[in-house]
């Protein structure tokens, strides 16, 4: 066969930060204090919401679910690319690619959807107090919870597969620091109408449906919170929802200007779009599921009090 009709490509090539030495260690050394921030704080979450009693209701479940999710997130891609940085082997295997690509879609796909859980039972929490703990009952949050991880998996199966059956004619330049699926599609060298087609319709089910489910939920929140008479439990109920709206702001607020409009190959070159993408993706990748924990411990006098509790029980005999 001849090697310039092949279309297998046995290795890629993340091009990074590459010409810019300088820009990589300062790089480096700020990804890799994220990292340990979203292993330590998100660890921590974990630990409370499974060792405090107290913890023990649908909305600390989702939010141990959410922590657990962000460590696989950025485990999935970080230490590779914390290697690439500082010892510029920057090649990753096919194989790699497909592990580190299906991670990276699932764990984001099953974050959206948990988003939207979790607003969910805010609503029921405000507006349907009476009778949330027969809505959220143990069985109906652990199958929500289940159906969202189940979910972000199978929609990361199909991207995935889809994206790695192309031909890619020895080009296996991915300008990114990871296997970013939107990436890689530039470098195919078939018609990607497909990919395309597909993405769209799970940006439908993964981005849009949650949003939707986010923004009604909050709608209907805002509208019985003004229906209080007594502004203390105004207080309470805006305290409870702030968080997990600075999560979805942020969250969304970045995410959405990637994945909304599917990007085709004619962005090929065109390096101010290339650049742009890796920032966002850097701020999605990393510095969300860094502030995820920071945002719900500091804002939740449940989780600081979880948190000294099992520090008690660890340190005094």
């Amino acid at each position: 066969m001849d090697k310039n009709n092949q279309t297998f490509v046995s290795e890629f090539l993340l091009l990074g930060l590459a010409g810019y030495p300088k820009t990589e260690i300062i790089y480096f050394v700020i990804v890799l204090v994220m990292y340990l921030v979203i292993l330590t704080g998100n660890g921590v979450l974990i630990i409370a919401s499974i060792f405090d009693s107290r913890l023990h209701t649908p909305m600390y479940f989702f939010l141990g679910n959410l922590s657990f999710l962000d460590i696989c997130y950025t485990t999935s891609s970080v230490p590779s690319t914390l290697v690439s940085l500082i010892s510029k082997k920057r090649n990753i295997s096919f194989s790699g690619c497909a592990v580190q690509m299906f991670f990276g879609f699932a764990m984001g796909s099953t974050e959206c959807l948990l988003l939207g859980m979790m607003a969910f039972d805010r609503y029921v929490a405000i507006c349907n107090p009476l009778r949330y703990s027969i809505i959220m009952s143990k069985e109906v949050y652990v199958f929500m919870a289940s159906a969202s991880w189940f979910s972000g998996s199978i929609n990361s199966v199909v991207q995935t597969s889809l994206a790695m059956r192309l031909p890619f004619c020895g080009n296996n330049v991915i300008n990114h620091f990871t296997c970013e699926v939107l990436a890689v599609l530039k470098l195919a060298c078939a018609d990607i109408s497909l990919n395309i087609i597909t993405m769209v319709i799970s940006n439908m089910a993964f981005l849009v449906l949650p949003l939707l489910v986010i923004f009604f939920s909050y709608l209907f929140i805002l509208h019985t919170i003004l229906r209080m008479n007594s502004a203390t439990g105004r207080r309470k109920a805006f305290s409870t929802c702030s968080a997990h709206l600075t999560v979805v702001i942020i969250f969304y607020g970045t995410i959405f200007s990637m994945y909304a409009k599917p990007k085709s190959q004619d962005l090929t070159g065109q390096d101010k779009f290339q650049t742009s993408d890796k920032i966002i993706s850097l701020f999605y990748g990393v510095v969300t599921p860094m502030l995820n924990p920071i945002i719900y411990s500091l804002r939740n006098k449940d989780v600081k009090a979880a948190v000294k509790y099992i520090l008690k029980q660890k340190y005094v005999p």
